[in-house]
């Protein structure tokens, strides 16, 4: 099995090296590379200084973009599967090989990193957690299925998922609605207990002004993506 990890970056100097080595140090079966976002603070120099696997982007595409140039990546090398992961330090790669693991055994298409499920370490702004909440719960009225952390960046999923995403993921704050859409497609979405930490450098592109915008605008994106769904069936 041929396992990769996607690292979006924007403005991640601070902690992408440590992001990088836990990598290697705690899931050295996973290859990785780093999707440099067009960057202002000079990782793209800094990661190519040390040599590391990296694909600098000529435009600012934001983090669906990123993730997705990640997917084409992962599907045109052949891998079998790959897991999104933050490079800001918020995630711990002792996890990834029994993700991995949980992924095959189960048969599942994608396997999510949930905070949730053991309600240990880093749990989000309370702000946050209501906005999570009011996802998970938007989810199950729209598919049936409860997803209780359908906001994480840490999700892992087979080949199969991976081709869908390189030729279509969502721009703007892509997890929900992602999730939403192979749901749709009646691919089987699981969780597993996770410890995130608080994030170790940079700065969030989620603030709590936006946070009100956020929680509309992914409501509408997958409302209109179940409406074309609908549509498609002749519903």
């Amino acid at each position: 099995m041929k396992r990769i990890v996607i690292i979006p970056a924007y403005n991640e100097i601070e902690s992408i090296v440590s992001t990088v080595e836990d990598i290697r140090d705690n899931a050295p079966g996973f290859d990785y590379v780093i999707i440099n976002d067009c960057s202002q603070d000079g990782t793209m120099r800094f990661c190519t200084q040390r040599g590391m696997n990296i694909i600098n982007l000529p435009v600012n595409l934001g983090i669906g973009g990123a993730v997705q140039t990640g997917y084409l990546y992962a599907w045109r090398n052949g891998y079998d599967v790959a897991v999104q992961f933050d490079g800001d330090g918020q995630h711990d790669a002792k996890y990834l090989n029994a993700m991995a693991d949980y992924l095959e055994a189960n048969e599942a298409d994608m396997v999510i990193g949930s905070r949730f499920i053991n309600k240990e370490g880093f749990q989000s702004s309370g702000l946050r957690r209501f906005g999570i909440r009011y996802f998970s719960l938007l989810i199950r009225f729209l598919t049936g299925k409860t997803v209780l952390d359908p906001t994480s960046g840490m999700r892992m999923v087979n080949r199969d998922v991976m081709k869908i995403y390189s030729e279509d993921y969502p721009v703007d704050y892509p997890e929900p609605e992602s999730v939403v859409t192979i749901l749709n497609m009646g691919k089987k979405v699981l969780e597993v207990p996770v410890i995130m930490r608080e994030r170790q450098g940079g700065v969030s592109s989620i603030s709590a002004g936006r946070s009100v915008y956020y929680m509309v605008k992914v409501t509408l994106a997958i409302l209109m993506e179940r409406m074309r769904k609908r549509r498609e069936r002749g519903l």
